[in-house]
């Protein structure tokens, strides 16, 4: 069994910026992408940056410029920057990561348990 747990999610004014942290524990052989999604209220979720492990980074229009995703591999840890925050960043963040968790096995995508970032105007 593999886990998530992130942190560093929380309350800001708009403009402002938090960092965003997930680790991964557990079965892991490899780790190949790992990623951000967001779910606000209503909302489906959405994808707001994937990273490979070689570090190539792919972004959502909405985030381009003003996040930063980057991975420690030996720690299996993403991180997300988030800058310039808006009000309409607001929502639950999940953390996911594509684990091969020996090297007999497939690949399955894990989740972490979603932090909420609240941006207020």
């Amino acid at each position: 069994q593999v886990h998530l747990v992130e942190s560093g999610g929380g309350l800001v004014q708009a403009g402002g910026s938090l960092r965003l942290s997930c680790a991964a524990s557990g079965s892991i052989f490899s780790i190949n992408d790992m990623g951000w999604y967001r779910q606000a209220p209503g909302k489906q979720r959405e994808l707001v940056t994937a990273i490979t492990n070689f570090g190539s980074t792919n972004y959502a229009d909405s985030v381009k410029g003003r996040f930063t995703a980057s991975r420690d591999n030996a720690k299996n840890t993403v991180y997300l920057q988030m800058n310039s925050l808006k009000p309409e960043d607001t929502a639950v963040y999940y953390c996911n990561a594509d684990v091969k968790s020996s090297i007999y096995s497939g690949i399955a995508r894990y989740w972490g348990q979603g932090t909420q970032v609240t941006v207020s105007s």
